[in-house]
């Protein structure tokens, strides 16, 4: 996609040498005004440059326009000096008219850099539920990989299973007391996961509860880790095939496809084995038994990285991630881990941790934390007092979308797909309009408007504009952006920015600035169809309007496909 705002930048930095002013060491900026009337986009580059040149800002703005217009850029219509000394610049009808034709027909991306990303997000635990906290992970991990294909890296992506561990000892030992109901080959994969769901929950009120069951989940730990118990093998594997397979299901209706799965049994040992070595060199001590790693001395907290009975933690199986994910991609510019923000300092002394490891790690490693999902009345929760499972989630809002949709005429496979792609649209614009450390707030009834601040109000407005372009060909109306008398001077701006907010978006791995800016779009599109004939064989401007619409449509889906969302194409 090309960006005007390169151009401009270009500009602005030849008038300054013309002017005879040094290229500031600040960066300026150039962003669109709130104002149509400000024009396409404004600068502070004078009150930047006047810091230094020891010339007032307004001198300094007007000395840069007179370059500016001296050089007559064929993009630039007229140039206003704004305030204590900003700069606005109106774009061109030429330009504006080049640079929305961009998204008529073909959507270039950004070029491909030659440089690999890889990103590890989701992260569900076997014998557990895969809840909203997972549901989170995985739309800001999804989103934030798709932000990184679209700065031109080749992305792999990667999820992380705890398949091993007290936390799954707890599963096993929890379908070892209900032996007699573990369900049979007819039922779904959706009930096995919920049985062991059940197993695990009831398991873990025993291990705080009863001083017997606490010592027998440590023995069935001790046992998966050794593979030395038949029985609990038996189990361990048949409820680990079930959580997986049950995972693999959600990953697809969630639009998810894995490139690598890195399971915690498998970078058990090699954690270990990292720990002692490096316990020799000096960067570990041991501590009652255990191995730690004292991190206050980076200004961070101890953490234990092989406990008392010798088996490895998070910490150290973590370090046996990286290794693994050194194997799969050793030369990658980014390994990107997205968690909840509980686990913020935890990786602070990790990633501190690996970085001492391998020192080429250092400025590799990034870490994004996300908040919870709440309710509009409070933290979101289950019957049990667990986080709600994802979905259940997801079937609630299904609900809810069907409802409201009943009176949908499509086949019955394409509504079903329909109601599915509006309801986890609806989910996961929620999670992603604000910075994803930040939590939630989900109100069911408002993510599934039509009218509002929601991801179906975009899915709708792309629904709608699909129909348009439709009856516009049958018609025979062609598409022609210098039809135009009056110009949508909103919608026209809102469409050539697109690519600023991309790059923005990508720069900052923030979601919610493409988010944002679908709704301004969309609703700068919606005003100009409340207000015009769009159909109008007898109007050539109905071309121009088309135009518009087919920039707008396109925008959205490529949007839309950026958070990981669909666009249907009737609604």
């Amino acid at each position: 996609m090309k960006r005007i705002s390169d151009i401009l930048k270009n500009y602005i930095d030849m008038a300054i040498v013309d002017a005879g002013f040094t290229l500031p060491l600040r960066t300026y900026s150039l962003d669109q005004p709130e104002l149509s009337l400000h024009g396409h986009y404004a600068t502070n580059v004078a009150l930047t440059l006047s810091k230094d040149a020891n010339v007032s800002p307004k001198d300094c703005a007007q000395k840069l326009i007179e370059s500016l217009v001296i050089k007559n850029h064929k993009e630039i219509a007229k140039v206003e000096l704004a305030g204590p000394g900003f700069i606005n610049i109106f774009l061109s009808n030429g330009a504006i008219e080049e640079y929305v034709s961009e998204y008529q027909d073909n959507f270039e991306v950004f070029p491909a850099r030659n440089e690999s990303v890889l990103c590890e997000y989701t992260d569900p635990n076997c014998f557990k539920s895969f809840h909203v906290g997972h549901l989170m992970a995985n739309t800001i991990g999804e989103a934030v990989s798709r932000l990184y294909a679209m700065a031109g890296y080749e992305v792999t992506r990667v999820c992380y299973p705890s398949d091993i561990g007290r936390n799954v000892a707890m599963g096993v030992w929890g379908v070892m007391q209900r032996k007699d109901q573990i369900p049979d080959g007819s039922v779904s994969l959706r009930e096995k996961a919920l049985f062991l769901g059940d197993c695990y929950a009831d398991a873990n009120k025993s291990f705080e509860t009863s001083e017997q069951a606490k010592e027998d989940i440590i023995k069935v730990n001790q046992a998966i880790y050794a593979g030395s118990d038949e029985e609990v093998m038996r189990i361990y594997n048949l409820g680990r095939k079930w959580s997986l397979d049950y995972f693999d299901e959600l990953y697809k209706m969630l639009g998810t496809t894995f490139n690598n799965f890195i399971y915690e049994s498998e970078v058990s040992e090699p954690g270990i084995k990292i720990v002692r070595e490096f316990l020799k060199k000096g960067l570990f001590e041991e501590s009652e038994g255990a191995i730690v790693y004292k991190g206050e001395q980076d200004g961070l907290h101890t953490r234990v990285f092989i406990n008392q009975k010798g088996l490895p933690t998070y910490e150290a199986k973590d370090l046996g991630n990286y290794e693994k994910k050194l194997e799969l991609l050793p030369k990658a510019s980014f390994y990107v881990v997205v968690t909840a923000n509980e686990q913020n300092e935890y990786f602070k002394v990790v990633n501190t941790v690996a970085k001492k490891i391998h020192s080429e790690l250092e400025g590799r490693l990034v870490h994004i934390g996300h908040g919870l999902m709440r309710l509009p009345e409070g933290k979101m929760s289950s019957r049990e007092g667990n986080v709600i499972e994802a979905e259940d989630l997801i079937g609630t809002v299904k609900e809810k979308v069907k409802e409201k949709m009943s009176d949908l005429i499509l086949g019955d496979d394409e509504k079903e797909n329909v109601i599915k792609d509006i309801a986890i649209g609806a989910i996961k614009f929620s999670i992603l309009k604000q910075a994803p450390g930040k939590d939630t707030i989900f109100d069911i009834e408002k993510s599934i408007s039509f009218e509002g601040d929601s991801g179906p109000y975009l899915q709708y407005t792309h629904a709608r504009i699909c129909a348009l372009l439709s009856k516009a060909e049958t018609l025979g109306i062609k598409r022609n952006l210098s039809s135009v008398g009056e110009r949508q001077v909103e919608l026209e701006r809102a469409i050539i920015i697109y690519a600023d907010i991309v790059e923005k978006a990508t720069k900052e791995l923030a979601p919610q600035h493409i988010v944002n800016y679908l709704l301004t779009l969309t609703r700068a599109f919606n005003s100009m169809y409340g207000s015009q004939m769009i159909l109008d064989i007898n109007n050539k401007e109905s071309e121009y309007y088309l135009a518009l619409a087919n920039a707008t449509k396109e925008i959205i889906a490529h949007g839309l496909n950026t958070l990981g969302i669909a666009s249907p194409e009737r609604m």
